[in-house]
């Protein structure tokens, strides 16, 4: 177990540096009609702050047509929703990806069953969007 494991995230390799990694996420992520509700980058806010932080920006985004259905059934799964990503640098310059597998934070609220399909489509759908991300082509 790495120092990135834990419960519920997923953390993956990016073949591309911070930037490029970060663009492909968005250019994907809009490329499939999906909302982009905002685009945060924390080593900027570092900077303004007087501080510094390695690249790190996260993505939040999602389909309300995807997440409403979800919050029906267990409101307090909004606090996890929309999606997020987030996209940083460790010390030793390799890019990383992260973010909150949906079946966990289901579990977490205690979604039901009745949620089985949307949570395995929405899971399905960002495991896509961060392969494409972080992968060549």
């Amino acid at each position: 177990m790495t120092n990135h494991d834990m419960e519920g995230l997923t953390t993956i390799l990016s073949n591309f540096g911070p930037k490029d990694t970060m663009d492909r996420l968005e250019a994907e992520v809009r490329a499939r009609e999906i909302r982009v509700f905002a685009h945060i980058d924390h080593a900027a806010g570092a900077v303004e702050a007087g501080l510094t932080l390695r690249p790190t920006e996260l993505l939040i985004f999602g389909n309300p047509r995807a997440g409403t259905p979800l919050m029906q059934s267990v409101q307090t799964i909004g606090i996890d929703l929309p999606l997020k990503v987030l996209v940083w640098q460790d010390e030793s310059g390799k890019t990383w990806l992260s973010y909150n597998e949906p079946r966990w934070f289901a579990k977490r609220h205690g979604a039901g069953p009745e949620t089985d399909k949307a949570v395995g489509a929405m899971a399905a759908m960002l495991g896509a969007i961060v392969k494409n991300a972080i992968e060549g082509a």
